[in-house]
């Protein structure tokens, strides 16, 4: 129930894939409502804090899906081949991605020599700082690939869509139920 097998996704994978979306969503628009916010707004230092926060979050999260799924079976997919190789380069780019832009706000943040702080719960140091207009082009790489994500995921779930209601795949069944392809 917990791991995946050939015939579905475990509930780790689910939480982590389901979680993953939202937060995403949640930090893109987040991210393009703070843009607008001026200096003498209330959010104006509260919701990058916010972002970073939770950005961090992700790329962490994000790093543990990627280790979980290199030591899990995925379970068979549906489909001509010619759509199993869209789906697998498609889930290759959303990871690609999602660490581009995680990591691009890791250098925004980071790029005056200064760790984030999580929360305040912890603080994540600035590893990689000082290099030469890092915030400017990591700010230009964050922006552009999270406009990609979007539009990619958003493909990712006209394709759900697709194969569940025309197709009358079981995919997205098996993304949101773990137990409904396991008792075959």
């Amino acid at each position: 129930m917990w791991s995946n097998t050939r015939s579905g996704w475990g509930l780790i994978s689910i939480a982590l894939h389901w979680l993953s979306a939202l937060v995403v969503v949640g930090l893109f628009a987040l991210g393009w409502w703070m843009t607008d916010l001026s200096y003498f707004d209330a959010w104006y230092n509260r919701a990058p804090w916010w972002h970073r926060s939770i950005g961090m979050l992700l790329l962490f999260a994000t790093l543990l899906r990627i280790v979980w799924r290199l030591f899990q079976p995925v379970p068979q997919a549906h489909g001509n081949r010619l759509e199993r190789l869209a789906a697998h380069l498609g889930h290759i780019a959303l990871y690609v991605l999602m660490l581009a832009v995680l990591f691009s706000g890791y250098l925004i943040s980071t790029a005056k020599g200064r760790g984030i702080s999580v929360f305040d719960w912890f603080e994540v140091p600035a590893l990689i700082s000082g290099l030469p207009e890092q915030a400017s082009v990591a700010g230009a790489i964050h922006w552009y690939s999270a406009l990609a994500l979007i539009v990619l995921a958003v493909g990712h779930t006209l394709a759900a869509l697709k194969h569940h209601f025309l197709d009358r795949h079981d995919t997205l069944a098996r993304m949101l139920n773990p137990a409904r392809t396991r008792r075959r």
